[in-house]
């Protein structure tokens, strides 16, 4: 049980100075609606009462749902604890003490505007036990009763609350002494309570986000690390973990005040076969059961203002085939009984929806469903008279909330372990049904079975799985053998053999891609002239010369030159350079070329394609006597060309971006969801000091602004492809990260990549050069500090990204099917994708890094095969080349990725289906998607991308040789066979491109006898043997093919023939 219970209670009667104040405008509304529906439903639901008391007991730390202490929290805004209210149609008397009268004053006055009634208070004292006050409310009652006509007054109660505490026992006897004809008015109450107003549903919704919030970001980490940890936790230690979590929201960053939350019952946790759906259901003491085929049961429900919320789910641990398809049919009869409450529907269509779609998708599990979809939910917990059960008839009205709960009870699956044998399944949301769609207000904790299902035993199985399969020793090399036990040797067979799948895949894929014309990608054409170039309009704009020299014009973008006595100008844009020079007469020369037709880069140019039959001035040349004037004439045209060149390629770059939509501003009523204090990249162009800015998610998109007006980027949700958060770990800095689908504008540059980061270490240098003790109290708090500040700024990001993933969760925005992804750092490797080494890192959907400038983000679905290439055993590092679908896309290059990362690339290619060829030596693939491309009819022909498989042609090689021989040892081979391989072994290490380390590993793979300074000197003898210092170069570039044909050993023909394959051509 919560230590806070009933918490406005106590402060409604704490004392007269509280600052609790009731809502007068909220009261007025509300005994407005409650006379209006007496008035309409007096001999329906009101049981034809005259007059009706509420009275509400004593508090109590017992965590309970009342008729009386709703109505009060619904009228007032508090529950009044001993408290007598009767309500007459001229009249309200109260009887309380004297605390709760003197704030209970101020609706004398809004009670007599709204229904015209007097509001007349009766204090009890300390030790009188009312009696005396009772006897007079009871006769006001008989006197208004007697003016309407009637001698025996109905008077309405509620039946059902059993009065306690003194002062409602005495009531209890009054009233049945009094001889009034006494009616239960429940059913009044239930209806009146049933449609929630704004303030009711804001109330509620609060209280849903804090429960999804709890759930989502509280339970199931916690429950993920128990189970990956193996730890042993209690039902009830878990139970009392969560409750204080709902009590304190500012643990999960969710600001509400403490003051106003509270449980609406302890949480629920469920494990190890023993399952109660009910909501009155308890955790017990037993250790969490997670084990294979285990079920785990979670419902909690907190309430905000008093108004409750409740939401439940089932997880699953290594989940069997019953189990699975037992969740999917209740997932999906329980999107259909929340789909069912709409407007003017029945609440029984709720439950019969629910129980049709069992009935139809698993009609095995129709027996363990419960006999009820859910209870409408407010004030109260469980509002019986709107329970969605098989009988109720009650018709449903726009502003109505349920609480839709739903569970199989009691399934059997047949295993050895007895805590397997029966397990439950329960999924709950709190509903609210809107004017055409019910809105799931709990909808952040995702109930996909893909999300609710854990599976932990992959690492166990798959030796397991490897086991049955037949022995695959006698195809694997020999070095496979030798560097690997049998488990290894399992797993790579089983890669091989899925590799194998993926490739006939790929090339169905590619042949049907390449039938359809899908290669050609996109072709975007050149840039649009921005438009003809003109100075001057006419002679009169021209400039008055001055001693005709060399002029440059800055607001005409032209330069003036002497030429025959006149000042002949032209467009800085015709001018391709400028240079200077200075004699040893101290004579400077000034050098301008022009762009003329012909020139190189100069094809392109429309204004020379214009007048391709003018005569152009290809360059000029002036000297002077002043290398001052000559200094600055050169500095302002280079200037101002560099201006006019970074103006028209911003404007061509601008005129290729697609529109993008407006950002619609969040309103002064809803804040956004910001983040402060970043820096942005790539950086805004421009002098001055560079600023951090803020950025928010407002209703369509993001803004990140500086305090400049000029420095803003906006960044629309429907234009990001990929969203990335990357907390820092071993980096200096924290990130989000938006890959876009179409570039923006970041100042002057074009980018399809934006970057908000923030520094979590302070660059420090430290002065005073000696050691410092590892136990300096300084040095300790410093580091300290520097953790502390990196996890907070680790924090922020995280409560931003949480928050921005919940808005994305929208309905408006499911299209966009977008969600934060996280680097997965264990899957990592070290390589150099442009010009300096960085570490990369898979996510779910893409292969990226994020640190150093230009990012890598490469969209995994984008990728046609991965070429691992410069693989060999002697190697200590090799590259990656990705090849997209789009073959008119240049590949990207990963070099120099250590060959300790081999093994897990090769891993994580596999389990993300992506299909990877190995190759020792670099590929031409310019030249190589050239031929695809021009004669792709071929390149299906000759089997697709199976050129790259070394493999193959190793094993076809093989088979061609010794298919009439058994097993012959390296150190029986005939002399000439090997004298032959010695010589290609030697030639090899003389020309080949990738160095010795290629080399070195030909020789030991068919010399495995020799130790190395014995292959050095045979192959030093045969350098000598053979004079190749004196070589010709035909003969060079011969060696230099046969060293590439050792790297892919072509078939040997009887004639012995030294062709390369056809598969060559791909080089």
């Amino acid at each position: 049980m919560a230590d806070n219970r009933n918490v406005n209670n106590a402060k409604a009667g704490a004392s007269t100075t509280s600052p609790f104040t009731i809502n007068l405008e909220n009261f007025s509304k509300r005994i407005k609606a409650l006379y209006s529906h007496w008035n309409q439903f007096k001999n329906d639901m009101w049981g034809g009462s005259e007059a009706f008391s509420i009275a509400t007991p004593p508090r109590s730390d017992d965590l309970r749902y009342l008729k009386s202490s709703a109505l009060n929290m619904w009228l007032v805004g508090y529950e009044f604890p001993d408290t007598i209210m009767v309500f007459m149609k001229k009249e309200i008397h109260l009887l309380c003490s004297q605390k709760k009268v003197s704030l209970l004053q101020v609706v004398k006055k809004p009670a007599r505007d709204a229904v015209g009634v007097e509001v007349i208070m009766h204090v009890k004292g300390r030790n009188d036990d009312g009696s005396a006050l009772m006897d007079d409310i009871l006769e006001a009652v008989r006197v208004e009763s007697r003016v309407d006509g009637y001698d025996n007054p109905i008077f309405g109660t509620i039946a059902r609350e059993t009065p306690e505490g003194s002062l409602l026992e005495v009531w209890d006897e009054k009233l049945k002494n009094a001889n009034f004809q006494l009616t239960d008015v429940t059913n009044g109450f239930s209806d009146l309570f049933a449609v929630k107003d704004s303030v009711e549903i804001t109330n509620v919704k609060k209280a849903a986000y804090l429960t999804s919030s709890v759930l989502k970001y509280f339970v199931v980490p916690k429950l993920e690390k128990i189970i990956d940890e193996e730890k042993e936790v209690t039902h009830s230690s878990l139970t009392d973990d969560t409750e204080k979590v709902i009590t304190e929201p500012a643990r999960i960053k969710v600001k509400l005040k403490a003051d106003n939350v509270d449980i609406c019952y302890p949480p629920i946790f469920q494990s190890g076969g023993q399952f109660d759906l009910k909501p009155s259901a308890q955790s017990n003491d037993d250790n969490l059961f997670y084990d294979n085929t285990g079920v785990i049961i979670c419902a909690m429900g907190s309430r905000y203002s008093n108004y409750c919320s409740n939401v439940a789910r089932t997880f699953m641990i290594d989940a069997n085939s019953l189990q699975i398809k037992a969740y999917e049919v209740l997932l999906k009869a329980h999107d259909a009984a929340i789909a069912a409450l709409k407007p003017g529907n029945k609440a029984v269509d709720a439950y019969l929806a629910a129980v049709s779609v069992v009935k139809n998708e698993g009609p095995e599990f129709a027996p363990h469903l419960t006999k009820s979809a859910g209870t409408g939910i407010g004030l109260e917990f469980r509002e019986s008279s709107l329970s969605l059960n098989g009988k109720n008839d009650r018709i449903l009205k726009t502003g109505m909330i349920f609480n839709v709960s739903l569970g199989f009870q009691n399934l059997e699956i047949e295993t050895n372990n007895p805590k397997t044998q029966k397990f439950s399944l329960l999924l709950a949301d709190t509903v609210i049904i809107g004017g055409t769609a019910p809105e799931v207000v709990t909808s952040p904790c995702t109930k996909a079975a893909k999300d609710v299902t854990y599976s932990f035993n992959d690492e166990e199985e798959e030796p397991l799985k490897a086991k049955s399969r037949p022995k695959v020793s006698e195809t694997l090399s020999s070095k496979a053998t030798l560097r690997s036990v049998n488990h290894e040797v399992s797993k790579e067979e089983l890669r091989r053999q899925h590799q194998a799948t993926l490739a006939q895949r790929k090339n169905e894929e590619t042949a049907r891609r390449l039938a359809g014309g899908g290669s050609e990608g996109k072709n975007h054409g050149p840039l649009k002239p921005s438009g003809e170039l003109i100075a001057y309009k006419n002679v009169n704009d021209l400039p008055p010369p001055r001693d005709f020299m060399i002029q440059v014009d800055q607001k005409h973008e032209a330069i003036l030159l002497p030429i025959y006595g006149k000042m002949v100008p032209f467009h800085i844009a015709t001018v391709k350079s400028v240079s200077s020079q200075q004699d040893t007469s101290r004579t400077c020369y000034i050098r301008v070329i022009f762009n003329v037709p012909g020139a190189p880069f100069a094809q392109n140019d429309p204004n020379l394609q214009k007048f391709h039959d003018s005569i152009y001035v290809k360059e000029v040349s002036f000297h002077s006597k002043d290398p001052r004037h000559i200094s600055e004439v050169v500095q302002s045209i280079k200037t101002l060309r560099r201006q006019v060149a970074s103006r028209e390629s911003e404007k061509a770059e601008r005129a290729t971006l697609v529109t993008q939509e407006k950002l619609q501003v969040t309103g002064a009523k809803f804040k956004p969801i910001r983040l402060s204090d970043l820096w942005i990249r790539p950086v805004f162009g421009g002098g001055g000091r560079k600023l951090s800015g803020s950025l928010e998610a407002h209703t369509n998109g993001f803004r990140y602004a500086t305090s400049r007006h000029d420095q803003r980027v906006d960044i629309m949700f429907g234009n990001i492809k990929h969203a990335f958060f990357q907390p820092a770990e071993k980096e200096m800095i924290t990130l989000v990260h938006f890959h876009l689908h179409n570039h923006i504008m970041v100042g002057n540059k074009k980018t399809k990549d934006v970057q908000f980061y923030v520094e979590v270490m302070d660059v420090v240098q430290t002065i005073g050069g000696g050691k410092r003790s590892a136990y300096d109290p300084d040095e300790i708090e410093e580091e300290q500090r520097e953790k502390d500040r990196k996890n907070k700024i680790n924090l922020d990001f995280q409560n931003f990204v949480n928050r921005v993933n919940d808005l994305w969760g929208q309905p408006q925005f499911k299209s966009f099917d977008l969600e934060f992804d996280q680097p997965l750092r264990e899957l990592g490797f070290h390589g150099v994708p442009h010009k300096s080494s960085a570490f990369i890192v898979p996510t779910s959907s893409c292969l990226v890094e994020l640190i150093e400038m230009p990012f890598v983000v490469i969209t995994l679905g984008e990728i046609e095969i991965v070429n691992l290439e410069r693989v060999g055993l002697g190697q200590k590092n090799f590259d990656m080349t990705i090849i997209f679908k789009d073959f008119k896309r240049d590949v990207m290059r990963i070099d120099s990725i250590p060959t300790s990362s081999l093994d897990g690339i090769k891993e994580w290619l596999d389990t993300t289906d992506l299909k990877y060829y190995e190759s020792r030596l670099n590929l031409n693939w310019r030249q190589i998607l050239k031929t695809i491309t021009d004669n792709p009819e071929q390149f299906i022909e000759d089997g697709g991308w199976e050129f790259l498989n070394l493999e193959a042609s190793d094993s076809d090689s093989d088979n061609s040789q010794e298919s009439d021989q058994g097993y012959v040892p390296s150190d029986v081979q005939s002399e000439s066979a090997a004298s032959e391989e010695e010589d290609d072994d030697s030639e090899s290490l003389v020309e080949s491109e990738d160095g010795d380390e290629d080399d070195s590993e030909e020789v030991s793979e068919e010399d495995e006898g020799k130790t190395w300074d014995e292959l050095e000197r045979e192959a030093s003898n045969a350098d000598k043997e053979k004079g190749n210092e004196s070589d010709s170069e035909d003969d060079r570039k011969r060696r230099k093919m046969k060293a590439f044909g050792k790297s892919r050993p072509p078939p040997r023909r009887p004639g012995g023939g030294g062709s390369l394959p056809k598969k060559a051509r791909f080089r």
